[in-house]
Formats: C-alpha cells, sequence, structure tokens
C-alpha cells in the first residue's frame, strides 16, 4: 500500500476511532444559542483551528511525528505524558484517551510492527502522529490531513446540531481548507506551546450537564 492510501485511511471518516461522537462543545453551545447558523460556526472553528485547542493539538502530533521518526520513543512518551496534564476538562481528556487508543489498536491489529507501550494511555495527537511516521507519511500530508480531519468532524457535528444543509456544510470545508494549508503550526517552538481558547474549557463543563445530549463531549 503506497502513503497516498495509507494517509487517505488515517484521516477517513470511516477510521474507528470514536471521532463521530464527540462535538468538543459544539452541542453545549448550539443548546446556549452561541452558535445558530454557519457564520457563527464557521468563527467558532477558526479560533480553534488559529488560537485553540486545534493549534495544540497539531503541534504535539507534529512532535510524535517527529520523535517517532528518529526512534526516539522516551520523547513520544514524554510528550503524552505532557498532553495529558495541558488538556482543561475531563471529557477532552477522555475524548483524546479514547480516541488514541482505539488508534493504537487498530494498528496493532492491521499491523505487526513494533510500537511503544502507553501505561497511561495515548492521546490522539500523539498515537496519529506515530502512526503516521510508521507508516512514513511525511510530516507536512500528516498535518493537513489531521487537521482537516479535526474540522470535518466538527463540520459533520454542526450539520446535526443547527442543523444546517450539507452543501453549507462542504461550502465551509472548502474555506478551512485554505486556512488550514496556511496554519504554521510546525514552526511553533516549545515555548510557544499554549491555546487561548476559554470558551472551549466553559462549553465542554457546561455539555456534561445538559439534559439530552446527542454527543459525547
Amino acid at each position: 500500500m503506497d502513503t497516498l492510501t495509507k494517509l487517505l485511511q488515517l484521516a477517513s471518516p470511516a477510521l474507528p476511532v470514536g471521532a463521530y461522537s464527540y462535538s468538543e462543545g459544539l452541542e453545549a453551545l448550539v443548546h446556549s444559542g452561541v452558535i445558530q447558523d454557519v457564520d457563527a460556526l464557521e468563527q467558532w472553528i477558526m479560533r480553534e483551528l488559529h488560537y485553540g485547542a486545534a493549534r495544540l493539538e497539531a503541534a504535539i502530533m507534529i512532535r510524535s511525528h517527529r520523535a517517532t521518526t528518529i526512534q526516539d520513543f522516551d520523547r513520544v512518551l514524554y510528550w503524552n505524558q505532557w498532553f495529558t496534564a495541558a488538556r482543561e476538562t475531563e471529557e477532552l481528556r477522555s475524548q483524546s484517551l479514547q480516541m488514541g487508543g482505539s488508534l493504537l489498536r487498530l494498528f496493532r491489529s492491521l499491523y505487526s510492527e513494533p510500537i511503544a507501550s502507553f501505561p497511561d494511555g495515548c492521546n490522539f495527537a500523539i498515537a496519529f502522529g506515530l502512526v503516521a511516521a510508521l507508516w512514513e507519511i511525511d510530516e507536512a500530508s500528516a498535518l493537513t490531513a489531521y487537521l482537516h480531519s479535526w474540522a470535518t468532524n466538527l463540520v459533520s457535528a454542526g450539520v446535526k446540531l443547527i442543523p444546517l444543509g450539507q452543501t453549507a456544510g462542504q461550502k465551509l470545508l472548502l474555506k478551512l481548507g485554505e486556512e488550514i494549508e496556511k496554519c504554521e503550526v510546525a514552526e511553533l517552538s516549545d515555548d510557544e506551546l499554549e491555546t487561548c481558547g476559554w470558551g472551549l474549557s466553559i462549553a465542554l463543563m457546561t455539555h456534561e450537564t445538559l439534559y439530552s445530549r446527542l454527543f459525547r463531549s
């Protein structure tokens, strides 16, 4: 299997890691009226991409990819522990560890290549970077695929929750694709690993108290 095919499989919505069951706070934001149309959804996702959790996740994925490429698994474990500690809420941490664990189990069942052990669980960004490196997917392609997969999942959640038409969702994805291409996450230094997304934390903490929920976050 060539690297392009592997990349498409890794970024596919059909990848059985449970991403579809999370809205990352969108459900609470729609319920409270903060997000009611495609423009508001676009602004929210754009902010998360450039300043919020997605930016940090992508930077950690890159570090996992780089460390795996040079076979420095101690560094992979370090960044996994760092990222677990950096999760702002229980829902976000649980999502990250559940998806990461699912991806590692899938990878182990498909291939016999050796893979690092994570006694405290593995975050999805770490697992994605590790698998991409083992599959010899280049860093830039892995970054694009990771962010596009994240954006696709949030747009799909928005289509269901607001609700939006499928065409509106696809138009938004095209806009987000252009922003993803401009993203300079790979150049961030360790001292620049930060987020400015307190609104996400509040939305996630609110979500767990909603009376009725479609999503797990």
